[in-house]
């Protein structure tokens, strides 16, 4: 008599991350880093990412940069935060504007995190984990 052993569970699926940020380099370097623990989206300008952010799935973190032509990180924050669909997605800036005043807007945006650039990697890593665990 045979016992089969029971099929393995099927695997969690990866939580998405969308990086967005206009300078090509730093997609490259984001995605390298998440994609092995996460499912990664990258949107190189405001209008694009609010496109991502609204599609099903939504993400389940934005990394924003604030500094991109058009429309700025600021300008997607706010408009990620005042929409039912995106308003809960949690946002990281990543940005060059280290000071405290861009710091400060930008937590007081809603961004539940701000890293300035050039980013670390390990930071980025321990920062991105605490808000999205990988299963």
């Amino acid at each position: 008599m045979d016992i089969a052993s029971p099929a393995p569970a099927p695997a969690a699926p990866k939580p998405t991350i969308l990086i967005v940020d206009d300078t090509p380099d730093n997609l490259k370097l984001l995605s390298g880093l998440l994609k092995e623990s996460y499912k990664v989206k990258v949107a190189n300008n405001g209008r694009k990412a609010l496109e991502i952010a609204a599609a099903i799935p939504a993400p389940d973190l934005i990394l924003l940069d604030v500094v991109m032509p058009e429309m700025d990180g600021y300008e997607v924050c706010a408009t990620l935060k005042e929409a039912p669909g995106t308003r809960n997605i949690p946002v990281i800036f990543l940005t060059g504007r280290a000071d405290e005043a861009d710091r400060e807007r930008g937590l007081a945006m809603g961004a539940v995190d701000y890293i300035a650039k050039p980013v670390d990697p390990p930071t980025v890593l321990q920062r991105v984990a605490a808000l999205v665990p990988v299963p």
